[in-house]
């Protein structure tokens, strides 16, 4: 049997905040809350159960900041408008654009959350 991608992990200096966007951007909920660590996951996500489960993520303070381009990044796809008016909901919300080096012809843009990870708009998906 293979092992399913449940969680991301996610060092920050603060997890609250940070959650606090997260939930923003992807329509998530804070699902636990305890000792510098704070899960965020799609409302109504049944985890106690076997089956599908929604990947969540998971935010941990750390005393150390960010110092280097992310290894690991997530990627939004807007179903609901275009990926220009994501972006500026996005930019609304406390990100920022990020270089990371694009030639600015990608199909993708890449921005940073208030804590500057990294993190990819990619072209709509409309549903």
């Amino acid at each position: 049997m293979a092992g399913k991608f449940t969680e991301l992990a996610i060092d920050c200096a603060d997890p609250t905040a940070l959650a606090r966007f997260w939930c923003s951007v992807l329509g998530y909920e804070v699902h636990g809350e305890e000792d510098g660590v704070v899960t965020i996951g799609p409302p109504g996500a049944a985890t106690d159960r076997p089956g599908p489960v929604p990947p969540a993520l998971t935010f941990a303070r750390v005393p150390e900041g960010k110092s280097v381009k992310n290894r690991l990044h997530i990627d939004i796809n807007p179903t609901d408008r275009e990926r220009d008016d994501e972006v500026r909901r996005l930019l609304d919300l406390g990100a920022r654009y990020a270089d990371v080096g694009g030639t600015g012809e990608e199909s993708w843009v890449t921005l940073a959350d208030p804590e500057g990870n990294e993190f990819c708009v990619l072209a709509s998906r409309l549903a």
